[in-house]
């Protein structure tokens, strides 16, 4: 093959006979720009499908409305950094109930590992944005420039009107596709209606306009030029997969028992006659080749830079039909079942694919755990928060009456939509009695907050004297409607 006969000559050239040691291997090499021809078959047909849909989501979902109540944002998805909130839907989510975002995490990188171990590298060839963007960018290159032939015949003819027209046409297409994406990025981190009145009337801030120009060239540069070196070269999770993958996990394979050895099929050339000669069904076409996004060869075997989107098995299956022989010379099958087809010379009986084993069953687990506990979290998150802050001069003042007093600055978090009301108290220092700054001991200390608001008061404890130096003492809220308690700790000193 090309790939085996580069292999062998870069190694006959490393132990040169004139330089009486081995050559020192190129610590560069230039990038060889990769045209992909266009393929039709299933699996081309669900990624077309899977592509459509993550984009009419990714395009559609800041557009969304949930009614939240009055002064609340009703965009369903929004992350407000200004504010500090995020909103998924019905859930929103405060800075202190980040471990809510983090076991959404948690649950992508399992269910990635299981993918993995399952089907090889599926998310990359089907659903990873960088191969939905390239796959549009591709689309868009082959529209404007035509099929791979008619690229390749492009870059290498002259640099006449018709080169500059096609490709200036190419880029325009590209950096608008660009800016859309990037102005959707920026949908999502605020009212996606208020941005779009402010661009219109030109009063969008420099920020945001910045943040929009590096989301739009990103993808421009990721999609339009970078597309395969992402996935070779940026991308860590290449090198992280193979800790996935074992002999039962589903990867592109070509059977290279039924393949071997190639040769161009000649017209008046029978398949029996090719078997006589030794030959298998593949002729050597280079199909699979032409069609891969990151221009491997799938029949040097498995690789770090086959990304599993199937389309080599689609261009093989094409040519297969058209020649009369079976389809699946390259598929989606397991090594170990490959060993088995490759010692009796065939492909039944079929070998099952076995899924549940040992890796499989632990990612499971981990992934029915987390998904619980993200539910959980989800589901108990608090309705309130309360944190107790010291003051620090004075430390503690001594009244007339010889009880101690310490002052504390209570921050109240109201997480709901409706205010809320709260009976303030405190436990653990003996006989010790609260106040709101400025109201009186006769009066039931009280502490109101505001729909999605956190409100600031000043409160004062009083105890009589002879205490320790710090006794811990706990300030509890009760919510005057639910009786739901809220607490935070704290010290209050003396003498």
């Amino acid at each position: 093959s090309p790939g085996f006969m580069k292999r062998r000559m870069m190694n006959d050239h490393a132990h040169s006979p004139f330089s009486g040691a081995p050559a020192a291997a190129p610590l560069y090499a230039s990038h060889r720009k990769i045209h992909p021809k266009a393929v039709k078959g299933r699996f081309r047909r669900l990624k077309w499908w899977l592509t459509a849909v993550f984009l009419v989501l990714y395009l559609v979902l800041p557009w969304v409305r949930w009614d939240r109540g009055a002064g609340m944002p009703d965009q369903a998805v929004l992350f407000d950094l200004e504010a500090q909130r995020f909103y998924l839907f019905g859930a929103e989510l405060w800075p202190q109930q980040v471990y809510i975002m983090t076991g959404i995490m948690i649950l992508a990188a399992v269910g990635l590992f299981l993918a993995t171990a399952i089907a090889g590298r599926v998310w990359c060839g089907f659903a990873c944005p960088q191969t939905v963007w390239t796959d549009l960018f591709v689309w868009a290159e082959a529209w404007i420039e035509g099929d791979r032939g008619a690229r390749i015949r492009l870059d290498k003819g002259p640099r006449d009107s018709a080169y500059l027209t096609k490709k200036a046409a190419k880029h325009a297409v590209w950096l608008a596709i660009s800016a859309v994406t990037g102005i959707t990025a920026l949908l999502y981190f605020t009212d996606a209606p208020g941005f779009i009145a402010d661009a219109a009337a030109f009063a969008a801030s420099p920020l945001v306009l910045g943040w929009m120009a590096f989301m739009t060239i990103s993808t421009y540069l990721m999609a339009g030029f970078m597309r395969e070196q992402m996935c070779l070269y940026v991308c860590p999770w290449p090198r992280i997969q193979a800790a996935m993958l074992d002999d039962d996990s589903l990867v592109v394979t070509y059977q290279g028992w039924r393949g071997e050895g190639r040769a161009p099929l000649r017209k008046d050339q029978t398949h029996a006659e090719r078997q006589a000669m030794g030959l298998g069904d593949c002729i050597d076409c280079g199909a699979c080749v032409h069609v891969c996004p990151t221009g491997i060869d799938i029949r040097d075997g498995l690789q770090m830079d086959c990304i599993s989107c199937g389309l080599c098995a689609d261009a093989c299956d094409d040519v297969m039909t058209r020649i009369g022989q079976p389809l699946g010379l390259i598929r989606f099958d397991t090594q170990a079942a490959q060993a088995v087809k490759a010692e009796r010379r065939a492909e039944t009986p079929a070998v099952p694919t076995r899924i549940i084993r040992p890796r499989t069953i632990v990612y499971t687990l981990l992934l029915i755990i987390a998904t619980a506990a993200t539910v959980m979290g989800l589901v108990l998150r608090p309705t309130a928060g309360v944190s107790v802050l010291r003051d620090r001069a004075p430390l503690f003042v001594t009244l007339s009456d010889g009880r101690i007093q310490n002052s504390y600055t209570v921050k109240l978090s109201n997480m709901t939509p409706q205010p809320q009301s709260f009976r303030l108290s405190v436990t653990g220092v003996p006989g010790a009695a609260v106040t709101v700054a400025g109201g009186t001991e006769d009066a039931v200390p009280t502490l109101t907050a505001g729909p999605d608001r956190v409100e600031t008061a000043r409160i004062h404890v009083r105890a009589a004297a002879g205490l320790p130096a710090s006794t811990p003492l706990t300030v509890t809220l009760t919510d005057a409607a639910t009786g739901t308690v809220h607490s935070s700790g704290t010290v209050f000193l003396s003498p």
